[in-house]
């Protein structure tokens, strides 16, 4: 599909803008079973191919999972290799629980009930040794 940039000649424009990136994304939903297509876009300050832009998008997604889940922008951690060593323990523990397979929850729920379920904790850190 072809679309229309004649936006871009307004006055609005974004200083530095090099690309607008399209990602059209087919989502199923796994506990409905119901199919949607999502469309979104970015913008960029970098002069990215297609191949790029998929790989920035992706990457951008996960800091904004981490985001989201662990409130990692919100961290009060940011002397020496504290705030390194944290994010690779979300980014191992957002892994352990996007692995899970005993429970069909959200990764917060999953969080939740990690933090209050000694049983379900050693599931998940066993699941992980396991991987090794």
């Amino acid at each position: 599909m072809l679309v229309s940039k004649s936006w871009l000649n307004n006055k609005y424009q974004w200083v530095g803008l090099k690309s607008i990136i399209k990602v059209t994304s087919d989502v199923h939903e796994k506990t409905t079973g119901k199919e949607t297509t999502e469309t979104r876009w970015y913008i960029s300050s970098l002069d990215l191919n297609a191949e790029q832009a998929l790989s920035s998008v992706r990457n951008h997604w996960q800091v904004w999972v981490l985001d989201m889940t662990f409130r990692e922008d919100e961290s009060r951690i940011r002397k020496g290799r504290g705030p390194l060593a944290f994010n690779v323990m979300r980014k191992i523990a957002m892994t352990l629980f996007k692995q899970d397979q005993t429970k069909r929850a959200s990764i917060v729920a999953k969080k939740k009930m990690a933090g209050l379920d000694d049983e379900y904790r050693s599931t998940l850190l066993e699941s992980g040794i396991k991987m090794r």
